[in-house]
C-alpha cells in the first residue's frame, strides 16, 4: 500500500482492529520496508491477516463494522486486497 495521509491511515487503524480481532482475524506481517527481489511491488507497507478459513475472512471484510470505515482507507492509502487460501503442501 502506498499511504499518503499518515494520520489519517493511522485513525482508521485505531478503529479497524477492534472489528478485526472481534472476527478472529490476526495481524501476522506488518512491514514498511518490504525487499522486493523480482519484479515490482505496490506501495511501501504490507500487511498479511490472517483468519481461521475463507468464510471467515469474507464475512469480517464485508461486516456492516468494516463496510462502515474501510472508506477512510480509502480516502488516506492506495492499497490492494486479496483473500487467499492457505497452503497445503504437495503430497499431502
Amino acid at each position: 500500500m502506498l499511504i499518503h495521509d499518515q494520520a489519517g491511515f493511522e485513525a482508521y487503524v485505531q478503529k479497524v482492529l477492534p472489528t478485526l480481532i472481534q472476527s478472529g482475524g490476526r495481524p501476522i506481517i506488518v512491514d514498511d520496508n518490504p525487499e522486493v527481489i523480482e519484479g515490482r511491488w505496490h506501495g511501501t507497507r504490507t500487511a498479511v491477516l490472517e483468519f481461521d478459513s475463507l468464510d471467515i475472512a469474507r464475512a469480517w471484510y464485508e461486516s456492516p463494522g468494516y463496510q462502515a470505515i474501510v472508506g477512510e482507507r480509502h480516502k488516506a492509502a492506495q492499497t490492494n486486497v486479496v483473500i487467499v487460501g492457505g497452503f497445503v503442501m504437495p503430497g499431502s
